[in-house]
C-alpha cells in the first residue's frame, strides 16, 4: 500500500521522520494555502492509497485534555465567510455556496473512512482557522457556532483537497494545548509531539501492512 503522511511542519512528525520505512513524509508548511497546494501538487505526481495527516491542535472540548490524541470525524473552514455588525456568517448562511454542494456534506468536509467504524481513539469534530486567536468573547462564539472540538490551520484544507481527489485519508490530531491559552508555559507540546508520533506509527504500521 502505498501511504503519504502528511504535515505542517517536520517538528510535529520528527520523531515519525526518523524511524520511517513505510510512507513517504510531505511537509506542506502552516497554513490553509500551503496545504492545499503542497498536497494537490503531490498528489499529481503519485498515487497514493492513504494520505494520513499528523499534526497538533488547540482544544474547545475539556474531554480533550493537552497530550491526547484524536482522529478528526469531519472539518470545517471557520473564518471564511461575511462578519458584519459583529455577527461572522459562512458562506453557506449568506448563499455564497450550497452546504450540500461536494465535496460538503450539510457544511462540512466528512470523511467516510473505514476507520470510523471501530475507532480507538476519540472521534473529534474540528474546526480550521487563518488565525490563532486568544479572544474569549470571540473564541466562545466560534465554539458556539460549530460545537467543535479541536482547531487547527490546516485540517479542512486536507479533507478539501482529499475528497476532491477522492483519494483516502485520516487526520490525525494531538492536543498541545486550550484554545485561546497563548501561554506556552501552560502548553504540554513535548507530550502531544511524543503522543501524536505514538500514533502515527500505530495507524503507517496498520495500513502499511494491507
Amino acid at each position: 500500500m502505498n501511504l503519504l503522511v502528511v504535515a505542517a511542519t517536520d517538528f510535529e512528525i520528527k520523531p515519525f521522520i526518523q524511524n520511517n520505512k513505510n510512507a513517504e513524509v510531505l511537509i506542506t508548511g502552516v497554513g490553509i494555502p500551503a496545504t492545499i497546494f503542497h498536497l494537490t501538487k503531490q498528489l499529481a505526481r503519485k498515487e497514493y492509497n492513504l494520505v494520513i495527516q499528523a499534526g497538533i491542535a488547540g482544544t474547545f472540548n475539556n474531554a480533550l485534555a493537552p497530550g491526547s490524541v484524536a482522529i478528526i470525524g469531519k472539518d470545517a473552514f471557520a473564518d471564511i465567510g461575511i462578519n458584519e455588525k459583529g455577527t461572522f456568517r459562512t458562506l453557506f448562511e449568506t448563499g455564497l455556496a450550497k452546504e450540500n454542494d461536494f465535496p460538503y456534506n450539510d457544511g462540512w468536509l466528512v470523511n467516510e473512512h473505514e476507520y470510523f467504524r471501530y475507532p480507538s481513539l476519540f472521534v473529534a469534530k474540528g474546526i480550521t482557522v487563518n488565525k490563532i486567536i486568544d479572544d474569549k468573547v470571540q473564541i466562545k462564539k466560534i465554539r458556539e457556532k460549530f460545537e467543535a472540538d479541536i482547531e487547527s490551520m490546516e485540517g479542512a484544507a486536507f479533507h478539501y483537497v482529499c475528497l476532491q481527489q477522492k483519494i483516502q485519508f485520516l487526520q490525525l490530531r494531538s492536543i498541545s494545548n486550550v484554545a485561546g491559552e497563548r501561554d506556552k508555559t501552560k502548553w504540554m507540546m513535548k507530550e502531544a509531539i511524543n503522543n501524536l508520533n505514538i500514533e502515527l506509527k500505530k495507524l503507517v504500521k496498520k495500513y502499511s501492512l494491507r
